[in-house]
C-alpha cells in the first residue's frame, strides 16, 4: 500500500543561516495515527507547516495522496485539515458560523448536516450559537479541530492539540480522535504529553535538531528499546552491596532496604535467575519484588540525549 503522505530530501534553511530541517525522509501511512515527538526547537512545527503548505521548502519533495505539494497545492491542501498550536478563531463570530465559513474556504458547498455532525462529534453542538470569546480555552481547541473538519480531510494535523486542555477535555478529545482513525482519517500529532503518544500512536517518529532520528512502531520500539527494572525488597538492612554481586550493578537504595537491577528486555537472557542465587548465596534475603517496564517517555529521554 502507498503512503498517504511521502516526504523525500526535505530541508529548510531560513535566510539567517539556520537550518531548521535536514534531508528529512518520511513516509505516513493511510489510516494510522502517526506522532511526532521532539524538544522544543526540534522541527516538529516547521516540518508540519511545510508539508501543509504553509511554509516552503528550500529543498525535497513532498506528495500527500499522490499530489505534489508545491505544483498541485489545492488538491494536496484540500485533503489536509490543520489545527495549529495557537488559537486563531473570529473571537465574535459564532461557532457555527466559523466552522462553515472554514468550509467554504475550500470551495465546499453548503452542508448544514456535516457541520452538526462536527460539532455534536466534538461536543460543541449546545455552543453552537455562543460567540467563540465566551468560550473556555478547550472548548476553542475544539472549535480549532471543528474548523479543521469542516471540509471534510482525509488527513489531520494536530499540533499540540490538548495544551491548555483539562484533563476531562483531554480524554474527551482523544476518544474523538479515534472515532476519526476508525473513519479512515488519517492522524499525525505532535504532543509533550508523552503518555498520550504511548497510548494513542501506532508509530512513533523522534525529530531532534532538524533531524529524523527514529521512527518505529510503537510496540517494536518499547521492546527494541525498553528496559525492565526489577526492584528488590530485604528483609533486612545493607551498608553496601557485597563484592560477589558487582557484575550486576545492583543499585542500593538511601535507606539500604532494596537493589534495582537493570536488564534488557530483548536479551535471551536476563540474569535474574543467577542474580537470586547469587544473592542468596551471598546471605541476602528477599521479602518481596516488583518490575518496572520503562516508558516511552525513558526511552525519548534517552534517544534526544544522545550524542
Amino acid at each position: 500500500m502507498s503512503p498517504i503522505i511521502s516526504v523525500s530530501n526535505l530541508s529548510k534553511t531560513y535566510g539567517s543561516g539556520f537550518k531548521a530541517l535536514n534531508n528529512i525522509n518520511l513516509e505516513i501511512n493511510k489510516g494510522e495515527i502517526f506522532a511526532l515527538l521532539g524538544p522544543n526547537g526540534a522541527g516538529k512545527t516547521t516540518l508540519i507547516s511545510i508539508i501543509c503548505g504553509i511554509a516552503n521548502p528550500s529543498q525535497g519533495k513532498i506528495a500527500v495522496a499522490g499530489h505534489d505539494i508545491v505544483s498541485d497545492y489545492r488538491a494536496a491542501r484540500s485533503m489536509i485539515g490543520l489545527v495549529p498550536q495557537e488559537l486563531h478563531t473570529d473571537a465574535f463570530e459564532s461557532v457555527w458560523a466559523t466552522v462553515s465559513f472554514s468550509r467554504g474556504l475550500f470551495g465546499k458547498p453548503k452542508n448544514p448536516a456535516h457541520i452538526e455532525k462536527v460539532l455534536k462529534d466534538l461536543s460543541l453542538w449546545d455552543k453552537k450559537d455562543n460567540k467563540i470569546v465566551t468560550l473556555s480555552g478547550g472548548m476553542k481547541r475544539r472549535v480549532m479541530i471543528a474548523k479543521a473538519l469542516s471540509h471534510e480531510p482525509q488527513i489531520l494535523f494536530l499540533d499540540e492539540p490538548t495544551a491548555g486542555v483539562d484533563v476531562e477535555l483531554r480524554k474527551g478529545m482523544w476518544e474523538v480522535v479515534r472515532a476519526l482513525q476508525a473513519s479512515g482519517v488519517t492522524i499525525i500529532l505532535t504532543t509533550h504529553y508523552i503518555e498520550e503518544a504511548e497510548e494513542m500512536a501506532d508509530r512513533i517518529g523522534v525529530i531532534n535538531k532538524g533531524e529524523i532520528i527514529l521512527i518505529e512502531n510503537k510496540t517494536t520500539l518499547m521492546q527494541k528499546l525498553g528496559r525492565k527494572q526489577l526492584t528488590l525488597q530485604l528483609q533486612g538492612r545493607l551498608d553496601c552491596v557485597p563484592p560477589a554481586l558487582a557484575a550486576y550493578n545492583l543499585e542500593l537504595s538511601s535507606d539500604g532496604r532494596a537493589v534495582t537491577y537493570d536488564y534488557d528486555t530483548k536479551g535471551e537472557r536476563t540474569g535474574i535467575t543467577s542474580l537470586l542465587s547469587d544473592l542468596r548465596n551471598a546471605g541476602v534475603r528477599i521479602s518481596d519484588l516488583d518490575t518496572r517496564q520503562s516508558s516511552l517517555e525513558d526511552i525519548f529521554v534517552s534517544l534526544v540525549r544522545a550524542p
